[in-house]
């Protein structure tokens, strides 16, 4: 008997014979077209691409089922509502309806995207008190010392998540409506004004000074 004859068998739960480590390794695996498939590289490359940071963290805020009333009957459609960030002083918010659920995120991420705004900080809070209306929502959001938290509503927590801030006291009134509160609080972060730029400043008292000395 010859040295392959001689090793035990190990057949499977299907009554096959067992593949050996050495048949296995020589064993190359082949697409419809021929061609050879390259499992393990192409494994790793999407293991090294899920395990990038991303620039920006989304959030779901809300999802709801509209309707639109046509020929035929009604129309079910989704439309979600949703913030990216970068947990510094970038944030967007988007709205956009789909079939289905995954399609509205993902038109409502692209359309957050494009919507991006840039505001500015004072430490870990906002520069200063504003208080913001989108249709019939209305939104007011003050400073806070260091220590405090975040003092705010389910959407706006939300989007305050996103940014550097850490320290912000919220009250939303009039309208409950998701979306209208969440513009708000946008257009609340785009009207930060810093501190150097306060009419009545030191800061920007020190020009006007100068130009007293000029005109005497």
């Amino acid at each position: 008997m010859t040295e392959a004859e001689k090793q035990p068998k190990v057949i499977n739960k299907s009554g096959t014979l067992k593949m050996t480590d050495e048949v296995a390794a020589t064993r190359e695996q082949r697409d419809i077209g021929g061609r050879r498939m390259n499992r393990r590289n192409n494994r790793r490359d999407r293991n090294k691409a899920d395990l990038a940071p991303k620039e920006f963290d989304e959030v779901t805020i809300n999802i709801d089922r509209v309707s639109r009333t046509v020929a035929g009957g009604r129309r079910m459609r989704f439309k979600a509502l949703v913030a990216i960030g970068n947990h510094k002083n970038k944030v967007g918010v988007g709205v956009a309806k789909g079939n289905d659920v995954t399609s509205a995120v993902q038109k409502a991420t692209t359309r957050a995207k494009k919507n991006l705004i840039t505001f500015n900080m004072d430490g870990e809070t906002i520069c200063h008190e504003v208080e913001t209306k989108a249709t019939g929502a209305n939104v007011l959001m003050k400073p806070a010392a260091p220590g405090t938290g975040i003092i705010a509503g389910g959407v706006v927590r939300s989007i305050i998540g996103l940014t550097g801030i850490k320290n912000l006291i919220s009250k939303s009134l009039g309208s409950t409506n998701k979306s209208n509160i969440a513009y708000a609080v946008i257009e609340g972060l785009r009207q930060q004004v810093p501190k150097t730029e306060w009419e009545g400043s030191k800061k920007a008292e020190k020009p006007a000074k100068a130009d007293k000395k000029e005109t005497k």
